[in-house]
């Protein structure tokens, strides 16, 4: 596919990079928001977005690029992995109130992750992608039919979402419960 090809909404790829641009755009006015409402607010979408971005890739996405394009880096198996680490972040995410004490740095660090995950994407696994016999045009279809099914009924919880719901969330980090054990050695003038 040509640099100047202009891809329709529902290519597969354009439609994985508006989402993209939509959550990144949410991090960076949750970040540039003092208002504690309007960052809940901006959590709750960036969270429902991600689930469902994640899922289409999981379900549609991900498997028909697996059967048809080499990866001896290990692309796939990376982006695996990262969105297992995002789904625990959003499952903890689903759980919090707001009103934890960690809330807003489990976001940040939800954001730095997606964020580099993206650009692996874009730049890595999708320009590889391209150069696959696969149908863009009609996984695209697919993956908005199951995008507008997943919007309209909700994503369902995924294994991730069950471990932390099981589990339940942390109450502070282990270095936050040794801080209050530790007699800290301070200099001597």
């Amino acid at each position: 596919m040509s640099l100047f090809t202009l891809k329709s909404k529902t290519h597969a790829i354009s439609m994985l990079e508006d989402d993209h641009k939509l959550v990144k755009d949410l991090f960076e006015q949750f970040e540039k928001t003092e208002n504690h409402g309007r960052k809940l607010k901006l959590v709750e979408k960036a969270v429902e977005e991600l689930k469902i971005h994640a899922t289409i890739e999981e379900e549609i996405f991900y498997p028909a690029v697996r059967q048809t394009m080499d990866d001896p880096e290990g692309l796939m198996e990376e982006a695996d992995e990262e969105h297992h680490v995002a789904k625990v972040l959003i499952a903890e995410l689903d759980l919090m109130k707001g009103k934890e004490k960690n809330w807003e740095a489990k976001f940040i660090v939800l954001a730095e992750n997606i964020r580099h995950h993206i650009k692996e994407e874009e730049h890595e696994m999708f320009p590889k992608a391209e150069k696959t016999p696969i149908d863009f045009e009609a996984l695209g279809q697919r993956m908005l039919a199951r995008k507008k099914q997943l919007q309209a009924k909700g994503v369902p919880p995924d294994a991730e979402a069950k471990m932390v719901k099981k589990v339940g969330l942390r109450g502070d980090s282990p270095a936050m419960h040794a801080q209050k054990k530790i007699v800290v050695p301070l200099k001597q003038d």
